[in-house]
């Protein structure tokens, strides 16, 4: 007889109580959390265990264990994606069956997979959205040398970022990090995308969560135009006369812009020093994000960042205050803006968004409100307003649980 083993960074003691000699898909509902998922080529289950929801997924021992030290080497060098959390392995049924290992992963909060946001979010920009978050993924992932493999929207989850979405990893299974990828080895991470993402808009055509007169094929070619434009934009050389020197800071300051930051230039001159050459050797994503948890201690996405940053330079004008320390003026408008807003979320409510992105929905609400009224419409009749007429009626997104687990398929194959 096997013995059960349980490699974890931080072990928990409640894992050992879970029923290993059972294969997944028998389960008992009453240890399960039905949360939407994508499609799969193994059996996943989320499990809740000591207050938290675990996502598990079962597959064979080499997998898992490659699977649990690439996504710790992710984390580590700052890659959104999902946080491993245990391997379990050594299992059996009690007949002596042997069983696949487990990977077990923490579950993504405030996360959706794409099919359920086309669910919810049955617009024509929808798509549109979800391209660009996963364009910037992938960019970043090949930036840091990392060759996915299996690039498509059902390896993802999605989290909502002020009107946009932000895209994690979920399954790097096939994954491979390497200290820099070729061109051939990006090419062809980029056509499995776009033949996989056509593949599952076609799907979802059938499925009728998208319109028949949306072109999937082109919605695919989108995603390789949108990967080149910004590959293109954080790697190529420019060269320039030696008297536009300003194009330097200005070639920053558009990467800024993007979201990202420049670590190292690459800085050259031809021999008579008539012509400058520049070109970004490391950059790093969180432009924005790394700001704004500088400045206030707020974690949020890229766009919600830059969104408050925004309100943040605003109410900096608005109180005369450009000429005064970041800093101070940070922890004033957090007191004096964010953390009332925030807190005047009724604490029902708080588990449907993250708190980053109340308040870019509050600070677009307050606009279309203030048309309505045909006035500025102050921030408390903007949160009464919200709550009663957008909050109430949106789901929990937190943990998005459905009433029954039958509710959520298994994906075996």
């Amino acid at each position: 007889m096997a013995a059960l083993e349980i490699s974890a960074a931080r072990p928990d003691p409640a894992l050992l109580d879970l029923p290993w000699h059972l294969p997944l898909a028998d389960w008992p509902d009453d240890l399960l959390a039905s949360l939407p998922r994508g499609i799969s080529r193994h059996v996943v289950r989320f499990a809740r265990v000591s207050g938290r929801v675990l996502a598990l997924k079962e597959i064979t021992e080499d997998l898992a264990r490659s699977e649990f030290r690439l996504l710790r080497l992710l984390a580590k060098m700052n890659i959104p994606a999902v946080e491993s959390f245990a391997v379990v392995s050594g299992r059996e049924t009690v007949d002596g069956r042997p069983l696949d290992a487990v990977l077990i992963t923490r579950h993504l909060q405030y996360s959706l997979p794409y099919r359920a946001l086309f669910s919810q979010v049955n617009q024509p920009q929808t798509a549109s959205r979800l391209l660009d978050a996963l364009a910037v993924l992938l960019v970043r992932l090949h930036l840091a040398g990392f060759y996915w493999g299996d690039v498509s929207l059902s390896n993802t989850l999605f989290r909502r970022d002020a009107g946009s979405f932000a895209a994690y990893l979920v399954d790097v299974e096939t994954g491979q990090l390497h200290e820099t990828l070729s061109r051939g080895q990006r090419e062809y991470d980029l056509d499995l995308a776009r033949t996989n993402i056509i593949g599952e808009m076609f799907d979802l055509q059938a499925g009728e969560k998208l319109a028949d007169d949306v072109d999937a094929i082109e919605i695919g070619d989108q995603l390789v135009q949108r990967y080149q434009v910004l590959w293109a934009t954080l790697t190529e050389r420019e060269t320039f006369s030696s008297e536009e020197r300003w194009r330097v800071s200005a070639r920053i300051e558009k990467l800024n812009e993007l979201g990202f930051d420049v670590d190292e230039l690459d800085i050259t001159t031809d021999l008579d020093g008539t012509s400058v050459s520049i070109q970004p050797k490391v950059v790093d994503a969180g432009h924005h994000a790394r700001r704004l948890l500088r400045l206030t201690g707020i974690d949020a996405q890229e766009n919600q960042a830059r969104r408050l940053l925004n309100d943040l330079d605003q109410y900096a004008a608005e109180t005369d205050q450009q000429g005064e320390d970041e800093d101070f003026v940070a922890h004033e408008w957090l007191q004096e803006c964010y953390e009332p807003v925030v807190r005047a979320i009724p604490r029902a409510m708080r588990r449907k968004l993250q708190a980053p992105e109340f308040y870019h929905e509050l600070l677009e609400h307050r606009w279309h409100l203030s048309q309505r009224l045909g006035h500025d419409a102050t921030m408390d009749q903007t949160v009464q307003d919200y709550i009663l007429t957008v909050l109430i009626h949106r789901q929990d997104e937190r943990a998005l649980i459905t009433s029954e687990t039958s509710a959520i398929p298994i994906f075996e194959g």
